[in-house]
């Protein structure tokens, strides 16, 4: 038997993502695949397995730790057949570094402000003066006294700091004791202004503009209430939502597509779909025939460069889908979907579904989207107006299908007929009006023609 350490896999581009919840103690008998904890990021939950068997000597993380790639995990006693490789020895004394208290405890690091924090354009604040009345915007860079008349909590040092980067210590929540702020938290304000989107020639940051307060109501005097925190992917796709709504100006598109034939024959193809361990739906047709108009209209399948000068456009077509999970909303993505067929977007669809609902989505599944379908054909409604996955430049929502009459003008009669509603949401600044009708007449006649559909 050997000792070895478990490490944290590669978790995608992040620094570092929130350990809530162990799933194994010391003495326990785990085997390969076995889940150790789970992380929750920016964008979803998931579980990080165990990369080989044995007996847990000591969990070294706790609930509540921020864990990033190479952070350790436990201590495993194993068979000496599972001992690492050389390759993985280099990466085990590599990460015993890592691991090493000064690295583990970044708030005891004081990182070099010349590397961590752009140099500043705003002037430096003035004396502390008395804060103004809510209906009266703050200057820019302006010290106020807050809490009750107090100043701001924190040393010279820090307040040093602070105005070298133009930052007002009356919009910082301090993270120490006593509210005091340390620097740790001026660099996490900084950090968190620059990732706001920019305004300059993009028509972004209208949520920074100054508006009225919500009012504090105390809404027990009207009755009983009970107070329900927010799931933390609620809280992070709410910021979202909200940024994408304020950012892209948003034009909707209404239409409707004529789905008979398509629905008789996904029916007549489900018995051969059960056989191959598939649930066929009305989905993976739609996810079809969305790349068939990405690749008609090319403006749908881009985003707007960062500074917004340019269009970046993208020669590959990964769908994303909409799914609602006990947690909250995300959003996994279908890969390379004009290499496959139907089939294998139902399977794909199936899979991605069941690891969102179970928590077991990797952040590269949820990664890479050039266009997002959100229906809601399963729980009913007529049209709605989607909000963009920016920085996606449409959406496509579906609403429930139903038999209506339309006229034939041939028989000159009225026959019943399957009518799908679209609602196809799009970026402004990179589609025009005309295209945004273009993309869903083209929609429409795939879906009205399996035989188009299936090109």
């Amino acid at each position: 038997m050997a000792l070895k350490d478990v490490l944290v896999p590669d978790i995608g581009n992040f620094d570092s993502v929130d350990v809530i919840e162990l799933l194994v103690k010391a003495g326990d008998v785990i085997a390969k695949d076995d889940s150790l904890l789970t992380v929750e990021s920016d964008k979803a939950s998931m579980d990080i397995p165990a990369p080989f068997g044995g007996t847990v000597k000591e969990v070294k993380t706790k609930v509540g730790d921020k864990i990033a790639q190479g952070h350790l995990i436990l201590t495993l006693e194993a068979a000496e057949d599972n001992a690492a490789s050389p390759a993985s020895s280099t990466q085990a004394e590599t990460i015993n570094k890592v691991s090493s208290p000064a690295i583990t405890k970044p708030a005891a690091e004081t990182p070099k402000v010349e590397q961590a924090i752009p140099t500043p354009s705003r002037p430096a604040p003035e004396p502390p003066k008395q804060v103004q009345p809510a209906h009266q915007p703050l200057p820019v860079g302006e010290s106020v006294v807050v809490n009750g008349g107090k100043s701001s909590h924190a040393s010279p040092s820090v307040r040093r700091f602070a105005r070298e980067l133009g930052v007002n210590l009356a919009f910082i929540k301090g993270s120490a004791p006593k509210n005091r702020i340390v620097q740790n938290d001026v660099q996490a304000y900084v950090k968190n202004e620059l990732a706001k989107p920019r305004s300059e020639n993009m028509g972004a940051g209208l949520g920074s503009l100054a508006t009225l307060p919500m009012p504090v109501i105390d809404f027990s005097q009207f009755g009983e209430i009970e107070t329900k925190p927010l799931s933390r992917i609620k809280k992070i796709s709410g910021a979202n939502l909200h940024r994408n709504w304020v950012t892209a100006p948003h034009v909707t598109q209404f239409d409707e597509a004529d789905i008979t034939d398509l629905e008789d024959f996904r029916k007549s193809m489900m018995a051969d779909a059960e056989k191959r361990g598939v649930k066929l739906t009305m989905l993976a047709f739609l996810i079809k025939a969305s790349v068939n108009a990405l690749k008609a209209y090319p403006n749908f399948n881009s985003s707007l460069s960062p500074d917004g000068d340019s269009l970046i456009l993208k020669n590959y077509y990964n769908i994303g889908f909409a799914c609602d999970t006990p947690d909250g909303l995300v959003v996994p993505v279908v890969k390379d979907v004009q290499s496959k067929d139907v089939l294998d977007i139902a399977r794909d669809l199936m899979e991605l579904s069941t690891k969102a609902r179970e928590r077991k989505l990797k952040i590269e599944e949820m990664q890479g989207g050039c266009f997002t379908i959100s229906s809601l054909g399963g729980i009913g409604g007529t049209m709605f107006t989607p909000i963009i996955n920016c920085p996606e430049v449409a959406i496509l929502g579906v609403s429930r299908s139903s038999m209506q009459p339309v006229y034939d003008a041939k028989t000159k009669s009225f026959e019943p007929r399957l009518i799908l509603p679209l609602s196809l949401s799009y970026d402004h600044r990179v589609v025009d009006g005309a295209d945004g009708a273009r993309f869903t007449s083209h929609m429409r006649m795939m879906l009205s023609d399996v035989r188009r559909l299936l090109l």
